[in-house]
């Protein structure tokens, strides 16, 4: 599982393996074994597995700016 960035204990990720078909572009956040997962475009929330509403809109800010390092590591990976 690729990891695109970290920030403040959480891990930025995707998959190797992202279904066949493969989905639409999207990042996983995990930290202290819970997990989101956001779609890029447009950028909103797929799944929470436990954060709170205060945890996710952080969450969807830090997504929103890094946008394009997460498309460019995406493409790169499954290329």
């Amino acid at each position: 599982m690729p990891i695109v960035f970290r920030h403040s204990g959480f891990r930025f990720l995707f998959y190797a393996n992202e279904g066949d078909p493969r989905e639409p572009v999207h990042i996983h956040i995990i930290k202290d074994g819970i997990d989101a997962k956001f779609w890029l475009n447009p950028v909103r929330l797929a799944y929470n597995d436990g954060y709170d509403a205060k945890t996710l809109r952080e969450l969807f800010e830090i997504v929103e700016m890094n946008t394009s390092l997460i498309e460019e590591a995406w493409n790169e990976f499954f290329s």
